[in-house]
């Protein structure tokens, strides 16, 4: 099939959920470890459009967007599918998955917030998203989105909610409580304790420790 291999951030929730999706398939690749702040010319060669990971190159040709890539890989390898066969769940997996793109620019805003103010207006926007998702994603007793199996939706939201969870820590902010949203918080802790997915989760003591210092340096740059 060719060659396998993911530049990426060992922290960041896009590369996270290309290796979940490669991890799941049980593709053999290399896993190659960018730097953001020096990044490798394949990488700027491989990405010369966005200059920035996760980028998968298959057999010498690069593909980049992480939920891009996890389509191309649910079609390369089609064992443990991560998208519905049915046009009409894929559509509606592809929804969601596009909904956690926008939880995702609150969760940008919170991670740059420089003050009280765009700090609140961050968590606000956060809460208003997972509150839609507890609202509209749990109607039946399915285990994960997917059903009884991780999908796509399943790690679109995974990778995002555990960088939440590290913000919560450097931040001294509680966002995804259980009394508030008692269907996602459970489904995350379901989620986390898989054998695959918690395999290369990261530790949390070790993201914040990371994320911490690294945030203040983008944003003493910015």
């Amino acid at each position: 099939m060719g060659e396998v291999k993911l530049h990426g951030f060992w922290y960041s929730p896009f590369a996270l959920r290309v290796n979940w999706s490669l991890k799941l398939k049980g593709i053999e690749y290399e896993n190659i470890e960018e730097d953001r702040f020096n990044k490798t010319p394949q990488l700027l060669q491989y990405n010369p459009v966005y200059k920035r990971i996760p980028v998968l190159v298959h057999a010498g040709k690069p593909i980049s967007e992480s939920m891009l890539i996890i389509e191309y890989i649910d079609q390369v390898w089609p064992q443990h599918p991560l998208l519905p066969s049915h046009p009409y769940h894929r559509a509606l997996a592809r929804f969601w998955v596009k909904y956690s793109d926008d939880l995702t620019e609150g969760v940008r805003a919170l991670y740059r917030s420089k003050n009280v103010e765009e700090r609140k207006k961050a968590i606000e926007h956060i809460l208003e998203h997972l509150r839609v998702v507890e609202d509209q994603c749990f109607g039946k007793e399915n285990k994960f989105f997917g059903g009884e199996s991780v999908n796509v939706v399943d790690l679109a939201f995974g990778s995002i909610i555990k960088y939440i969870t590290v913000l919560e820590d450097i931040f001294e902010e509680q966002i995804l409580e259980a009394q508030k949203f008692p269907r996602l918080y459970s489904w995350f802790n379901i989620f986390k304790s898989e054998p695959i997915i918690a395999e290369i989760l990261p530790d949390q003591d070790q993201m914040v420790a990371f994320v911490k210092p690294l945030r203040e340096q983008i944003l003493a740059s910015s």
